[in-house]
């Protein structure tokens, strides 16, 4: 029995995460997986996975269980004809029944789903964790501590085992700033392809489950009822989204398994009463048939059987909602089945039926019963509302993952839900998916075309998957350069191959996804570009520690009550934006903070990383550096809480800088000792009350209070350190709680009480506003960038999110112009 102490982690909240870990050990014996798989199950119970199993059907896999509506008359949309040989339908249903057993089931269930970041899936979670294995990360503002976060790396996979061909890759890719771009522009694609997958999913969803209605009426009438009443419910879907899923949440899931069980039982009973001998169409003989009789027209429905896939990088993207194993059930025990039984039951209804009186008669809803069409449709139109929100809400996350991440303009994010995780909702872009979405399906009207449209969006995502995970193969697992080779070539010819029959039918729908990624990844580019290049306009005009040693501790004026926040981009250094403040105002605050709040490229940081905290100068200057570092699924607090940690993450350095002098991590470039500081609640150091709070924290903690008849004030057990409060004016009350691990010397004490007496005083936020513009002699190119494009998404864009609430009157906005 091999030792599992240190495999197995003591939370069973983190056990997935271990999963990835022991996934690529291969070099474990075959028992020894099982019998710590066994451990691992033990550790998550199954009712845990069960219950996880449950909900991501009404999350994960609404979209893909919704395809057999449109994907059969996708497939036959005139490129083929369905005949008397049934050759055509055969080939149809093997080519649907080996897609989906080699894309979603092998590719993404027995793969892409252990290319995990931290529990966390999708295709910047990729690009995220090759940013980690290899310095490729496009963020300005990286730092050697942000390798020292718990979370940063935690495959515990040895580089030493990296191969030669390996390092060389890695290497190439570090030194070359060309191939860094298209490795981003890449993960931008697929990132605009998957909104692109937002507008386009819930409009041939929609429209397909409300093309039922043809059956029960005429096709004139049909006509003025399919478009308004898909619309109608578009507009409702969307109307929706400020509610969040958490309010009907709860009844995605079983719409989903009612849709399932439905489908699947339709299709025993089409092949049992139709066609039992259906099943030899699953032989890969009938798809060289198939290709064979129908040649190009084959080729190009290749384009409306890729269809049956759309949905699949749900179950990678909403990764972090749940976990690897109940995703996995969910699909291999229910969804995999089900969909495999409702494409045989239309196929063996279809081949006894080719008299073709409509268009409609090759679709789904011909192949139901009769008396039970009316429930079907409507069961289909409410999957077809819960696959849609899917995509929605993940288009939402990818969306905030990329404005995390410096790609995306900033937009107002509204969480929905204060106890499940990544349940947000952005206005903006769900009214810009609304338009588009009641654009296409006013715009094209039939299946055909949206389905060109949305086949092509979902195998280029499919690719860019494809390509980053040979990337992560090599880099991140560290395994043969010809595995990875082998993976690319299996899976990426196939998609290959459906990708060309998509683009073939650029003038018939697939201009959209194209279009629609093209706008997106403009912008995207562009506000990283301008992004990128103010960050290197700080970094070169940043004022040298030698100007502010002149200056003296005063800094040349008046030092008066309180704290100042001035915040910058800069994580070393001193911004111009402060020297402009002393040259120009005759007064300033006498505990000046520059604070940095930047994210990294991980999905989550643990509170008791959350700030670097270091000096600026001498310690009498009172100038402090705080770091508020964030991942890219983190939710940022609100206002008040975020002040208090900050201020309690400084007095916390204060005390600790000199006893624990050696704990720190050295800046490169100003010799400033960053300290890693937890917020207020994940620290056992100094806590703040305010304005007479008491808390359970105190207790057994050391209250320091200075009487106002003092000079100074000593450190007694219940003593408490406070302000002579005047009668004329109340102000509120800040006493600091510190841990009675040890005596605090005079000089710690009295930097904690001007802190605590600025904190009383009041913080005043210094925001900087930014005009950029190109510098003369740059290319006609950068100024459109910049001028034109920068400019107008800076104008356009939401403020930072802790400048959103703080009052104007505690604000000071400066401008300054940024020649880049």
């Amino acid at each position: 029995m091999m030792d599992l102490e240190g495999v197995i982690p003591k939370s069973p909240i983190k056990v997935r995460h271990v999963a990835v870990s022991f996934s690529y050990s291969y070099s474990l014996k075959k028992s020894q997986l099982f019998v710590l798989l066994f451990v691992l199950l033990q550790k998550e119970s199954w009712k845990t996975v069960l219950t996880l199993a449950y909900q991501s059907l009404g999350v994960v896999y609404g979209d893909l269980s919704t395809s057999p509506l449109y994907v059969y008359k996708s497939a036959f949309a005139e490129d083929i004809h369905h005949s008397d040989t049934n050759e055509e339908i055969y080939g149809v249903l093997s080519f649907v029944f080996w897609t989906l057993t080699l894309m979603p089931l092998v590719k993404y269930v027995f793969i892409v789903l252990r290319a995990d970041d931290n529990g966390e899936g999708g295709t910047f979670a990729l690009y995220s964790l090759l940013c980690r294995h290899a310095r490729v990360c496009s963020l300005p503002n990286c730092q050697i501590a942000d390798e020292e976060l718990s979370e940063y790396k935690k495959d515990g996979i040895v580089s030493n085992n990296r191969s030669f061909l390996g390092s060389s890759l890695k290497s190439t890719l570090e030194k070359h700033k060309i191939l860094q771009r298209v490795l981003l522009v890449l993960a931008l694609i697929g990132t605009c392809m998957v909104i692109g997958d937002g507008v386009l999913t819930p409009a041939i969803s929609v429209f397909s489950a409300v093309s039922g209605l043809e059956l029960s009426m005429s096709k004139e009438q049909h006509r003025y009822v399919e478009v308004p009443t898909a619309c109608a419910i578009l507009i409702f879907l969307f109307a929706l989204q400020h509610y969040g899923t958490n309010r009907v949440g709860f009844l995605f899931a079983p719409v989903v398994i009612t849709w399932l069980l439905c489908i699947s039982a339709i299709g025993v009973y089409n092949i049992f009463y139709w066609n039992p001998h259906v099943y030899q169409a699953l032989s890969p003989y009938y798809m060289y048939k198939f290709l064979k009789k129908t040649q190009k027209g084959g080729w190009m429905s290749l384009g409306g059987i890729l269809l049956c896939i759309t949905g699949s990088e749900a179950m990678f993207a909403d990764l972090g909602h749940f976990s690897q194993l109940s995703i996995k059930i969910a699909f291999t025990f229910l969804v995999y089945p089900s969909l495999i039984l409702a494409y045989m039951g239309q196929a063996a209804f279809l081949s006894k039926h080719h008299i073709i009186e409509t268009d409609y008669q090759i679709g789904f809803y011909v192949s139901v019963p009769e008396k039970i069409r009316w429930p079907v449709l409507a069961i289909a139109i409410l999957a077809a509302v819960v696959g849609s929100q899917a995509i929605i809400t993940g288009t939402f996350s990818i969306i905030k993952q990329c404005s995390a991440l410096g790609c995306f303009p900033r937009v107002k994010i509204i969480h929905t839900s204060s106890k499940i995780h990544g349940q947000i909702y952005i206005p903006e872009i769900n009214w810009t998916l609304m338009l588009l979405c009641l654009a296409v399906t006013v715009g094209f009207r039939d299946t055909k075309h949206m389905g060109n449209a949305s086949g092509l969006a979902v195998i280029t995502v499919m690719l860019v998957t494809t390509c980053l995970m040979s990337l992560v193969i090599v880099l991140c697992w560290h395994k043969s350069v010809f595995l990875a080779i082998l993976f690319m070539f299996f899976f990426g010819s196939i998609e290959a191959l459906y990708f060309s029959a998509s683009l073939i039918k650029f003038l018939e729908g697939a201009w959209v996804p194209i279009a629609l990624a093209f706008i997106f990844s403009a912008i995207m580019y562009v506000w990283h570009y301008g992004t990128l290049k103010k960050y290197e306009f700080d970094v070169q005009n940043k004022v040298s520690i030698n100007w502010l040693l002149a200056l003296g501790p005063t800094l040349g004026i008046v030092r008066v009550r309180g704290i100042g926040l001035i915040h910058t981009e800069l994580v070393s250094g001193i911004p111009a934006i402060f020297s402009h403040f002393v040259t120009n105002l005759p007064a300033f605050h006498q505990v000046v903070v520059f604070l940095c709040i930047k994210s990294v490229p991980v999905p989550h940081v643990s509170p008791k990383e959350r700030f670097l905290v270091g000096r600026v100068g001498p310690k009498e200057y009172r100038l402090y550096r705080c770091i508020a570092r964030y991942g890219y699924r983190d939710i940022h607090k609100d206002d008040l809480e975020f002040e208090k940690d900050l201020v309690c993450s400084i007095a916390e350095f204060i005390r600790s800088e000199r006893a624990e002098c050696s704990i720190g991590i050295e800046d490169l470039e100003t010799d400033e000792r960053m300290t890693v500081i937890g917020t207020s609640s994940s620290n056992l150091g100094v806590k703040m009350c305010e304005d007479g709070e008491e808390s359970s924290e105190m207790v057994g903690g050391i209250k320091m209070c200075e009487d106002g008849h003092q000079d100074s004030s000593e450190i007694v057990c219940t003593s408490e350190i406070r302000e002579t409060k005047s009668s004329k004016r109340l102000r509120k009350r800040v006493r600091f709680v510190v841990p009675e691990s040890q005596r605090i010397d005079r000089d710690v004490k009295e930097e904690l009480q001007e802190l605590m007496e600025a904190r009383e005083a009041g913080m005043a936020f210094i925001l900087g506003h930014s005009y950029v513009r190109a510098k003369k002699g740059s290319s006609l190119m950068k100024k459109i960038v910049i001028n034109l494009g920068y400019d107008f998404l800076r104008r356009n864009s939401r403020g930072p999110t802790y400048a959103l609430s703080i009052p104007h009157a505690s604000t000071l906005e400066v401008g300054m112009v940024y020649k880049v």
